[in-house]
């Protein structure tokens, strides 16, 4: 018999996904007066694939030859994360699908929907059935639960991909455990654990987004302008909120430049290239010790991230079958050439025409004849105007308005219902950030 029976509350609540109004999620375009490149698609191939201007080759990351950025290698990982909370678009990479006929698989709000979906009612599946209201998790807690053949059994399947994504998923599993545990210890009814333990976690991450990562990637002014000012470009009013293409298909795509080849998983342990080693889709064979991946006190520093330059790491030059599915071209192999046919398939402006729109100086590229595609562009403009460890002016502006936007949009969020509001978790340091979540003082 379950010793904490599932909760049926049927009283409405926007934090919950299946009361959460149901209008289709959908893209749209954040400056829709501006025209698109139109870059002939074999260019674009020849440019991302094996070889080409976005290969770095894996020999400079193997040397560790001058390629570390500022921020810790954890931090693109947590940023993929949050691209699957926000977005998810199923059509496929080359041309034949209508821009008009996107749709985002999910909802444009942070909520962890990644984490949560349906929450204990509608995907039964992730959670204990004797303690509803944590999440089931794998062999040892270092894992999720999987199917007899070794399919997770998660929110987001995307998560799975590789052994880092999959680290943090099971880490924001193992927060929410712990906070339904501090709940029952503080005398919060039963009836209501698993809602304000959903509540305490969004708000925590949204908070971090706002406060720790933001800060990192774009920098500290431009997040206090869009905060005070409200975004000049992206501002949807409640329950109104979409996905910019200018964002998915390009901006918010700047992590892939930020993926190192090799990777040390515990202290002293051998470096791994990402790709084919740590693939995921199946039961976790290595376990990560994230303070390799962030700085934590107490700790040495973490392994860095790789320096924005506009070029991908070996191991995302050619991908695993795993990841791409069967592919009738070499080509699509590469994340490089996926990003930059993703911008020419929606419709993408070039990054100049988006940098005279902002009031920022274009860059001199001058690589790509008639414009630079928009992914690439935020990646040498990081390069340039940002020494390889923030986004410039354009990329930062999309990323900075968007994602403060969709929080400012959804009615649920901390922004919106008390902006002022703060952590109330524990902190190692004076201001409260992801590793205060991910790495429990208790647990360093």
């Amino acid at each position: 018999m379950s010793r904490h029976p599932a909760v049926r509350d049927h009283c409405l609540s926007l934090v919950r996904s299946v009361d959460r109004p149901t209008g289709g999620a959908r893209y749209g375009r954040m400056f829709p007066d501006l025209e698109p490149l139109g870059t002939d698609p074999h260019v674009l191939m020849r440019a991302g694939a094996d070889g080409g201007i976005c290969d770095a080759a894996a020999a400079l990351d193997l040397g560790n030859d001058g390629d570390d950025a500022e921020q810790a290698a954890g931090w693109p990982f947590f940023g993929q994360l949050l691209a699957h909370d926000t977005t998810a678009d199923r059509s496929p990479i080359a041309a034949g699908v209508s821009t008009d006929a996107l749709r985002n698989a999910r909802s444009p709000r942070l909520n962890l929907e990644m984490l949560y979906a349906d929450g204990p009612i509608g995907a039964p599946y992730l959670f204990d059935l004797h303690d509803p209201a944590k999440f089931l998790l794998g062999a040892g807690g270092y894992d999720v639960p999987r199917n007899p053949q070794g399919v997770a059994l998660i929110g987001d399947p995307r998560n799975d991909v590789h052994l880092f994504s999959l680290s943090l998923h099971v880490a924001f599993l193992q927060a929410h455990n712990r906070i339904v545990d501090s709940l029952r210890t503080g005398g919060v009814p039963e009836e209501d654990v698993f809602e304000q333990a959903r509540v305490m976690l969004t708000w925590h991450y949204q908070w971090i987004v706002v406060h720790d990562f933001l800060p990192r990637l774009v920098g500290r002014r431009l997040v206090d302008e869009v905060l005070e000012d409200g975004g000049k470009w992206f501002a949807p009013e409640s329950l109104q909120a979409f996905i910019p293409l200018e964002f998915a298909d390009a901006a918010y795509r700047y992590g892939h430049g930020q993926i190192r080849h090799t990777y040390r998983l515990v202290e002293g342990g051998p470096e791994l290239p990402l790709f084919p080693d740590l693939v995921g889709f199946g039961p976790v064979r290595q376990r990560l010790d994230l303070t390799q991946v962030f700085d934590v006190p107490g700790h040495p520093p973490a392994q860095r991230a790789k320096r924005l330059d506009g070029r991908l790491a070996a191991s995302l030059i050619g991908l695993p079958e795993q990841v791409t599915g069967a592919v009738d071209q070499t080509a699509y192999k590469s994340l490089a050439v996926r990003d930059l046919l993703r911008g020419d398939t929606t419709g993408l402006p070039s990054g100049e025409e988006v940098a005279k729109l902002l009031g920022a100086p274009p860059l001199a590229e001058g690589t790509w004849p008639g414009g630079t595609p928009l992914w690439f562009y935020i990646l040498k403009e990081s390069e340039y105007l940002g020494d390889g460890d923030r986004l410039g002016p354009v990329g930062g502006r999309i990323v900075a308005e968007v994602l403060i936007g969709l929080l400012r949009a959804d009615p649920a969020s901390y922004l919106s219902l008390e902006p002022d509001w703060q952590p109330n978790l524990p902190a190692a340091g004076e201001r409260f950030g992801l590793t205060d979540l991910l790495i429990p003082a208790g647990s360093r």
